[in-house]
């Protein structure tokens, strides 16, 4: 399938028109483009979108940049795409593999569901979220036909929380709708630990990526109320909340939410080995502090915090090196040498294989390239 085909059928799949996509471009990349060009050059097939324009063509269609620029299974990836993010009614695979687990009285046991949430938190740390987005949506039209015990509901909250994951924050129709979700499942299981983690993870994503600001605070507030024991869920939270303060000004309490967030991570830290979405080991605690420092503008310290995350981080996750890297950009932007930055970033993010980018890298990005 031609880029040009794919992008005009997730033009449409959005409801757009060709004029709107050029506009939504131009205001997020910062160059003029013109509904002409599309139509005539990347629509009819005559060319592909330089690597300038795939960058943005991904961000403004919420899809993997690896989607459009990797060989890939196109056609299902739509299909999956206008299940969970466009069509009104969810597509007729999707229904068919609930319904075939409800009606033949099959569908993974609590155990084995347990077993997809280790895999699935193992593989969020390498894979993209094209990838990890089909392969949830089909699991959660499983599992919602089995939520008939708080277990049940404990692995669904989780899960939901991982696919909410997978759309940018910055939409608010699509990820917090799934944070919100995932927060009422979670009460549904009425398993403290994992009303705490669900918020926590929300306001974590939320406010690493700079999106839906009130509602990182929010899920982080409601984290906080649940419970006051250490745990991975309250330093998510914690930071969450930190980073949101962080960027709205307030940065008595950004770092007062650091400290108190360095002092439960001792507490209840994850082991260094572990590698999973649903880990925080010391190198992870790193790469919170090390953007939280470079918004604040502190640069000793957010060096520091690169190069301790750094030291400890598995060679086998390069996508969280890339992290660091841009969040060096994102401290020499914030002490004044712009151009320095933001093309320091730039090339971290570049020297990155597409298909190891994700739409949080992006949203960074973006905010370094403002």
């Amino acid at each position: 399938m031609h880029t040009g085909k794919l992008i005009r059928d997730l033009r449409q799949a959005r409801g757009w028109s060709q004029g709107r996509l050029a506009d939504e471009l131009s205001e997020r990349s910062g160059q003029t483009i013109g509904r002409e060009y599309i139509s005539r050059r990347w629509e009819s097939c005559k060319s592909e979108p330089s690597p300038f324009w795939m960058r943005h063509l991904a961000g403004v269609l919420d899809v993997p940049l690896a989607v459009l620029e990797a060989d890939v299974n196109r056609r299902h990836f739509l299909t999956t795409l206008a299940a969970t993010t466009v069509a009104p009614v969810v597509a007729s695979d999707l229904l068919a593999e609930g319904f075939s687990a409800r009606l033949q009285g099959a569908g993974p046991s609590v155990e084995q569901w347990a077993h997809t949430l280790v895999g699935y938190g193992a593989d969020y740390m390498t894979s993209g979220a094209g990838e990890i987005q089909q392969r949830v949506a089909v699991d959660l039209a499983v599992i919602q036909q089995q939520c008939d015990t708080p277990r049940m509901w404990a692995h669904a909250a989780r899960l939901m929380t991982l696919f909410a994951k997978t759309f940018p924050g910055s939409d608010g129709s699509k990820a917090v709708t799934w944070y919100r979700m995932a927060a009422d499942s979670a009460d549904r299981s009425g398993d403290v630990d994992t009303r705490v983690w669900v918020r926590g993870r929300a306001a974590i994503a939320l406010g690493y990526e700079g999106a839906s600001l009130p509602v990182a605070t929010m899920f982080a507030d409601q984290a906080l109320a649940i419970s006051d024991r250490p745990s991975l869920g309250r330093v998510n939270a914690l930071y969450g909340k930190a980073h949101a303060a962080a960027i709205t000004g307030d940065e008595a309490t950004a770092r007062a939410l650091d400290t108190e967030g360095r002092r439960i991570f001792d507490i209840a830290g994850s082991e260094d080995s572990e590698a999973s979405d649903y880990a925080v080991p010391y190198w992870r605690l790193g790469v919170f502090r090390s953007l939280l420092r470079a918004r604040l503008g502190d640069e000793s310290e957010a060096v520091e915090a690169q190069d301790e995350a750094r030291r400890w981080l598995p060679p086998t996750l390069p996508r969280f090196a890339t992290h660091l890297e841009m969040h060096r950009g994102l401290m020499l932007v914030r002490a004044g040498d712009r151009e320095i930055g933001e093309n320091y970033a730039r090339a971290a993010l570049d020297a990155l294989p597409p298909e190891k980018h994700s739409l949080t890298l992006r949203m960074l990005m973006d905010e370094i390239a403002r």
